[in-house]
């Protein structure tokens, strides 16, 4: 059965070649990415792919949060209904990491854009679609005032490092919160290392096979092993569902990463 199929950060790396991979299976997949010239290269490379199902292109600057909205409106606008988002697009070491909200990029792109963005989709997701948030096994307890922009952390690793451990926290308590009425929302660590951008950029090696991330992404997405999985988080470093950082097995510091969430986005989408 074909599935409407939402990848964010879809012009490279896993995101684009997770995209290739659910287009060859015939799926409908919807692309965001920053650059619309990237955009328009990688749809037009899944057009080509024999027997693709239909692909959209979508432009949006994640570090932008008035422009996570508006990516929302826009696939909205055109789609009542969404099958699966994947939360692929995130940032890890960048010359500039603070927004023009006064916010670090690594936050707002790898914590609270994903969370924005399936809130304002939620209408269209049914207790059969899924949202698969890209974590990471890097994770670190999490500063609220950096979350909220009131401090800077100067490490790369360690704003990536909080930023996935928050992304992994709200994942599990709005999972909880929407119970089997709501998706699946699953935390995956699609493997330490791999061959992305990311890790060439961030770590100067040239990393492991990108489709080791690209198959648990797929499986994570389609695959009947995790359509009970929500608010669980899967680690493809042993290959099964595991224990993330103790923080987000704590109700109590959940909560407090949502609520900071919450106020970031009430000061800053007014």
């Amino acid at each position: 059965m074909q599935k409407k199929i939402l990848i964010t950060g879809a012009t490279d790396g896993i995101g684009a070649e997770t995209a290739k991979a659910l287009a060859a299976m015939g799926h409908s997949v919807l692309l965001h990415g920053r650059n619309t010239d990237k955009l328009m290269a990688i749809a037009n490379e899944l057009s080509q792919i024999k027997g693709a199902g239909p692909v959209e292109q979508f432009a949006a600057d994640l570090s932008i949060l008035a422009s996570v909205d508006q990516l929302a409106d826009a696939i909205a606008q055109k789609h009542n209904q969404l099958d699966i988002i994947i939360s692929n697009a995130g940032v890890f070491k960048i010359p500039s990491p603070i927004t023009e909200d006064g916010l670090d990029s690594r936050f707002v792109v790898n914590t609270i854009a994903p969370y924005r963005l399936t809130q304002k989709l939620m209408p269209l997701l049914g207790p059969s679609s899924r949202v698969v948030n890209l974590s990471s096994a890097a994770q670190d307890t999490v500063n609220l005032e950096a979350l909220a922009g009131n401090v800077h952390i100067n490490d790369d690793f360690t704003a990536y490092a909080q930023s996935k451990l928050a992304l992994t926290m709200w994942s599990r308590v709005m999972a909880e919160s929407l119970g089997e009425q709501g998706p699946a929302i699953i935390a995956v660590n699609p493997g330490s290392m791999l061959a992305s951008k990311m890790v060439k950029e961030g770590f100067g090696v040239a990393g492991k096979d990108l489709s080791i991330g690209v198959d648990i992404l797929c499986r994570a997405a389609l695959s009947e092993e995790f359509s009970s999985a929500s608010g669980l988080y899967f680690d493809n470093d042993i290959g099964a569902f595991s224990s993330p950082h103790p923080d987000a097995l704590n109700e109590a510091k959940n909560d407090r990463v949502v609520k900071a969430l919450e106020a970031v986005l009430e000061k800053h989408l007014k």
